[in-house]
Parts: structure tokens; C-alpha cells; sequence
């Protein structure tokens, strides 16, 4: 069974109310979603993670930058140190690496000293 389509007076106010029905029909749609997408707490707590996860990138490398920045002007206005004060300092490094187990006993040997010592002055007083 098929409706004739509406005539007389009450036509227009029929199709100006199904149009208003249709409408809010899509506006109730468009809020049923919106509330479903606030339920969504995991989905909501990703989205922000990526967010923040973005932000915190892009303050890293702003700030690296400008570390990169600084470190160069201090590098600018720092004078070269001179070539035998270079050359003490590689002979020492180099000294050390050779002679580290003699270094070691050195350590330990102060350091045993320095308890002996120690306990003798606890047992004094």
C-alpha cells in the first residue's frame, strides 16, 4: 500500500514537519557519536599521548638546538689552549693508561693508610 502524496492545506505543514524529523534525526546521530567518542576513554587517552608525545619531540629539538647554539659560542670565545699545555695533558692521559695497575696499588694504598690511620684515632679516644 502506497500513501498518495499529501494535498491540500496541511501538505506543506506535513513536509516542513518530516524535514524537521529528518533533521533531527541527524543532529540526535551527530550527538550519539560525539558522546560515543567521549566514552572512548582509551582512544581519547592514545590520542593525548601522541599529542604530548609530538610537543615533547618538538621541545627536544628546539632545545637541543639551542644547547648546540650555546655550546657553539662558548666554544668561539673559549681561547685554544697552547700546544705544550695540550701535549703535558696527552702525555699524562696516556701515562695513566699504561701505568693503570700501578695507579690502582697507589689508590689502595692510600686508602688502607687512611683507614689505619683513622682507626688509630677512634681507639686513642
Amino acid at each position: 500500500m502506497t500513501q498518495s502524496p499529501p494535498s491540500g492545506p496541511n501538505a506543506s505543514d506535513r513536509e516542513q514537519l518530516g524535514h524537521e524529523v529528518e533533521q533531527a534525526r541527524h543532529e540526535l546521530g551527530r550527538t550519539v557519536e560525539a558522546l560515543a567518542a567521549k566514552a572512548d576513554v582509551k582512544a581519547r587517552a592514545a590520542d593525548r599521548a601522541a599529542e604530548l608525545k609530538e610537543q615533547v619531540g618538538t621541545r627536544v629539538s628546539e632545545l637541543s638546538d639551542d644547547v648546540r647554539a650555546a655550546a657553539h659560542v662558548v666554544q668561539e670565545k673559549l681561547p685554544a689552549p697552547p700546544a705544550p699545555v695540550r701535549d703535558m695533558a696527552g702525555r699524562g692521559a696516556r701515562s695513566a693508561r699504561e701505568h693503570s695497575t700501578l695507579l690502582f696499588a697507589a689508590a689502595g694504598a692510600g686508602v688502607a693508610g687512611w683507614l689505619l690511620l683513622r682507626r688509630r684515632d677512634r681507639r686513642r679516644s
